[in-house]
Formats: structure tokens, C-alpha cells, sequence
């Protein structure tokens, strides 16, 4: 029907109105035709220089380039042939495409204009909510992400965010197309203030807030079919549940209790369709009955695979932790597990550090399951920082990286200690990424509590991080300022892991992917070269291919067999399988 001359992506289609909304990655002031023309002429450059004026030459795992994904509509219409068959014989007509952000203000450095983030249609077809972030010199240290929302056509582009400068997203139409909802965070350079939910009344032209009485941060939105009521998903507790919120008045109901919920789907008037898993089971799509709170799960697509695997659930339990707040956390007992026996333990650190270990099945490196499995105690504690638990526990981490999730976690570990007689202290290991990296560096300079620890693109020095990394509004949000600034580099040297190496003597598996923008190379081969010369046991897994994570399935595979291994091996864990590579 159409074939477009480069490669699209996020493709919707509404059948109704004949119309097709598409992203796709063009150089400036081009259509697709002359980004593809342009795109071959690049195979005959002689040389492969890129160059930056302005910060954020590159992001996450890729470097900034000329092209940049924008918003695309065609119409596409069909005429039935003569053989009365429409499907068999049906001529297609395709108009041409229209750029939907060609309205916007030109930027005068084409290697960070404007580039969408995510969009949305509204039922008839009318309308398109897009997000984006607004191009300036200084895109490294801003959070302001911004709504626009335009004709299909192109005409009638409007800012619905001007007011606010923090992150925007989720747009989500009514069934009507009259009104318009989304999060809003309201803080500038605060990548993990609370979402607020704002609804935009499109004939008015009016925007107002609701709920904001409202202490947890919803993570997506859906409208009822009659527009009085938004679902979404939230955090809540380490969980991701599902709520209905009264749009006239803000009040609430929680329609789900536990696991993590995902994908809402509007199935009818009474019932919602959802992605649900927990712990101990994959996720599966349900149906939602709104009413009764009654959740029917539709697919076991796992069920094969699974019949013959322990899988374990989460065993929830709280203790009092910094500041003293009641801290949440869980832990996964082993295959077999025998309670008169003693086990290792394998601490999870989670990452963010403004996120949440949830009650999910994970297919990442940080299934607690694939260490209960191997003969460990998995053990999850959600520290100061975390979210799910209310925004005030989440901002607490503010200069505080090293300081109340540290107390957290070595109080979280004397709880286990006291109160499990299975949980071997003197056979105890530690893991984390990103943050649980930093973790991971901060425990090798405070405690010899742990016989070995994994360390996967954890931060190594705090002011260096400042430098290397790529959005710079993350540290100097949460260690209020910058290093260069000697009046502010006291609260990055506080923090700094590096700092305390004269201390460190942990044996440690570092874990590093060289696509890793957010925290580079040298973070993960200093603290090795640094035990290393000490004369302490030390090993580097290098992924030449990967990035901040780990995603192809042969190098997952390989991940988990050298952890499995090296965390086995200073617990005196013998494993109740082989490992093959």
C-alpha cells in the first residue's frame, strides 16, 4: 500500500478517516524522498567527521546526527475494482506526506533541532498530541518537554506547555477528541518529580490539573468511553497497579492489588484489557472487570516453558531505615529451600536511582528468580530514593547518594540477619547497576560485609561523571550544582566512591557495554585497574556491542554465566546445574 523510500517506525493507522501517522528519521528541511537521496550520497563521502558546536553531541548509545526522527501523516484511500472483490482488487490511492513539525521554529544548529519523542491520534483521525523537546544550546541541563497538538493536515500547531517546564508525555485523546490528558512534572531539571495529571479541554482551549492531592506519580493514562473517568497505571508500593481517577473530582479507586499491570486497553465500557505478571509469573494479558475488580488472565504463553522450573514469590517484609522511615523490601528463597539449612544471600541493588525494584518477572539481568534458582536467598530492598512511595521518599536521595540508601541497605541486611535464621551472614554477595554500580563502589569503600560483589557501568568517580556523561541536568539536579565550581564540588567529593579507594578490597566483577553514554568506559576499568594494582581479585566482563544494558540474548546468556560463577565462587555455592557456554 505504501512504500516508502526510507525506514519508518511507530506506525498508526485509522482506518475510518484512511489516514497513517508515522515517524521517520530526515535530515533538515527534507522530505523522505531527499533523505534518502541524501542518504546515499553519504557512501561516497571521504571522510566521517562529525562536528559539535553545542553540548549533547551524543546520548545514551548513539552519537547525534543530521537526521532526526520527525512526525509524518499520509492519507491513504482506497477504490474497489470490478471483480467485486475489495480486498483482491482494490487500487490504493497514497497523498503525499505532510511533516507535521514543519511549523515549529527554526533552530539554528541542525545536530539538535527538534525531534519527536512520542505522539498520539485521536479517534476520527482529526488530530495528533506529539512530545518533544525544545531545542537550546544548553539541552544537556533541561528537562523541558513539551506537548504540541496539531491538525492532521499540518495546520493549527499549538503549545499546550509553555506554562511549565519540567517533562510532559503520555498524551492520551478521549473517545470524543475533545479532550486531551497527560503527565506533567512541573520541576525543571528534576528527571523524577511526580507526574500530575492534566486534562485540555481542545474547544475552550483550557487546562487544568486534577488530583493533586495525590501523593504517587501515575505512569500512564486511558479515558473511559464517556470521558468521566481516567485509568492509570501507578507505582504504588512496589507494585504497578491499576486506578480509576473521578475527572470532576479527582477521587480514586484502586482496581488492582499487587504485581506490576502495563498496556491498558479500553475493551468495553466495563472492562479493560492489561499486561499483569508478578514475582513468580510471567506477563500475561487479562481482562480487568472494573466493577468487581476481578482480574482474568487470557494467555499462559510461558506455561510449556515453565512447567518444570522453580519459580519463586516474593516474600514481603519492612523495617525501620534512615530517617527513621519505614523501609520496604522482599526476598526469594531458594530451589529446595530447607528451613533448617543456611543459604548465601545475593543483595539486588537496583538502579535509577530514582526508580523502584517492582514485583514483576523480569527478562533482564535482575530476575531475583535466576539467583533463588542457583541456591541463593535473592533479597530486593526499595532505599530512600526509590519510587512507588510516595514523592517525598523519592526526593530524600537528594545529596544523599552514599548516605540514606547505604543506611537503608546495611540496615536492611540486619533485619535478615536477625529475624531469618536461614540467611548466612558470613556468605553474603552484593549486585547492582547504574546507581547499584555506584553502590556497588560506595559499599568497596565502607563495609566488608560482603565476600564479593558484581559491579555493572556503576559510577566510579562522582565530579568525572559530570563530565563524560550526557544529561547533565541528572547530577547536577541530585548533587546540587557543578563540579567545577568549587563552591559546589564539596557535595560531589562528599559522595564520591573514588574518594574511599585507598579502602577498597572487595573482590568485584565489573561489567561494562562500550555503547554506554551514560556512564563511559573508564568507569568500570578504573576501580578494576585500581584492585587490581592493590593485588585484589578483580575481573572485567567487556561488551563491545552493548550499552548500558545488556540486550542481545547471547550476551544476556553470557552475563548471567560468569555472575552465577564468580558470586558461586566466594560463597562456597555449589550450583544445582552446569554452566555451558
Amino acid at each position: 500500500v505504501f512504500a516508502p523510500p526510507i525506514d519508518i517506525s511507530s506506525v498508526k493507522y485509522l482506518k475510518q478517516s484512511g489516514l497513517l501517522a508515522f515517524t521517520a528519521d530526515v535530515y533538515p528541511d527534507c522530505a523522505l524522498h531527499k533523505t534518502r537521496e541524501l542518504q546515499d550520497a553519504e557512501k561516497h563521502k571521504i571522510d566521517s567527521a562529525q562536528i559539535y558546536d553545542n553540548l549533547w553531541p551524543r546520548h545514551w548509545n548513539e552519537w547525534m546526527g543530521l537526521r532526526k526522527s520527525n512526525l509524518f501523516t499520509v492519507s491513504l484511500s482506497r477504490t474497489d475494482g470490478d471483480s467485486g472483490d475489495s480486498d483482491a482488487s482494490s487500487v490504493w490511492k497514497v497523498g503525499n506526506e505532510t511533516n507535521l513539525m514543519h511549523g515549529l521554529p527554526v533552530y539554528h544548529d541542525p545536530m539538535i533541532r527538534w525531534s519527536i519523542d512520542d505522539f498520539t491520534v485521536d479517534p476520527a483521525g482529526a488530530r495528533i498530541a506529539f512530545v518533544t523537546r525544545k531545542p537550546t544550546d544548553k539541552m544537556t541541563s533541561t528537562t523541558n518537554v513539551d506537548i504540541y497538538v496539531v491538525d492532521t493536515s499540518g495546520d493549527n500547531l499549538q503549545l499546550l506547555t509553555g506554562h511549565v517546564h519540567g517533562i510532559a508525555g503520555g498524551p492520551a485523546f478521549s473517545q470524543d477528541g475533545k479532550l486531551l490528558a497527560w503527565l506533567q512534572m512541573e520541576t525543571g531539571g528534576y528527571e523524577a518529580d511526580i507526574n500530575r495529571i492534566y486534562v485540555h479541554n481542545l474547544d475552550k482551549n483550557e487546562t487544568t490539573s486534577i488530583a493533586r492531592d495525590w501523593d504517587l506519580t501515575p505512569n500512564s493514562l486511558l479515558w473511559s468511553s464517556d470521558a468521566r473517568t481516567l485509568f492509570a497505571v501507578v507505582g504504588d508500593k512496589g507494585h504497578n497497579v491499576v486506578y480509576s481517577i473521578d475527572v470532576a473530582t479527582g477521587k480514586r479507586a484502586k482496581l488492582t492489588e499487587h504485581g506490576t499491570a502495563g498496556g491498558l486497553r479500553r475493551l468495553s465500557q466495563d472492562k479493560l484489557l492489561l499486561t499483569h505478571g508478578n514475582t513468580n509469573k510471567c506477563s500475561n494479558i487479562h481482562i480487568l472487570d472494573i466493577s468487581s475488580k476481578e482480574l482474568k488472565q487470557l494467555t499462559d504463553v510461558n506455561q510449556d516453558k515453565l512447567r518444570d522450573v522453580y519459580v519463586g514469590d516474593a516474600e514481603d517484609f519492612w523495617f525501620t531505615g534512615a530517617r527513621g522511615d519505614q523501609v520496604h523490601g522482599w526476598l526469594v528463597k531458594p530451589h529446595d529451600f530447607d528451613p533448617s539449612k543456611k543459604y548465601p544471600v545475593a543483595y539486588l541493588v537496583h538502579g535509577g536511582p530514582q526508580q523502584a525494584n517492582l514485583h514483576t518477572f523480569s527478562y533482564a539481568q535482575w530476575n531475583p528468580n535466576m539467583y533463588a534458582s542457583a541456591g541463593f536467598i535473592a533479597v530486593q530492598v526499595n532505599f530512600h530514593g526509590s519510587t512507588t512511595y510516595g514523592q517525598n521518599f523519592t526526593d530524600s536521595i537528594r545529596m544523599q547518594w552514599g548516605g540514606y540508601p547505604y543506611v537503608d541497605l546495611m540496615k536492611g541486611l540486619d533485619y535478615l540477619i536477625k529475624h531469618y535464621d536461614f540467611v548466612d551472614k558470613d556468605r553474603m554477595v552484593a549486585l547492582g547497576a547504574s546507581y547499584g554500580g555506584y553502590m556497588m563502589n560506595w559499599f568497596n569503600g565502607h563495609t566488608t560485609r560482603f565476600k564479593a560483589l558484581v559491579n555493572h557501568d556503576g559510577m566510579f568517580s562522582a565530579p568525572m561523571f559530570w563530565y563524560s556523561t550526557e544529561e547533565l541536568w541528572f547530577p547536577e539536579h541530585d548533587f546540587n550544582g557543578v563540579p567545577y565550581k568549587r563552591s559546589d564540588r564539596a557535595m560531589y567529593e562528599k559522595w564520591n566512591p573514588e574518594r574511599f579507594a585507598d579502602q577498597f578490597q572487595t573482590p568485584t566483577l565489573f561489567i561494562q557495554g562500550e555503547k554506554d553514554f551514560r556512564l563511559t568506559v573508564d568507569n568500570s576499568i578504573s576501580p578494576f585497574t585500581l584492585l587490581r594494582h592493590k593485588g585484589v581479585a578483580a575481573r572485567l566482563m567487556y561488551f563491545p556491542d552493548e550499552d548500558h544494558w545488556t540486550n542481545h540474548i547471547g550476551n544476556s546468556v553470557r552475563w548471567y554465566t560468569e555472575v552465577l560463577r564468580w558470586i558461586s565462587e566466594y560463597t562456597n555455592n555449589t550450583l544445582p546445574y552446569k554452566l555451558e557456554l
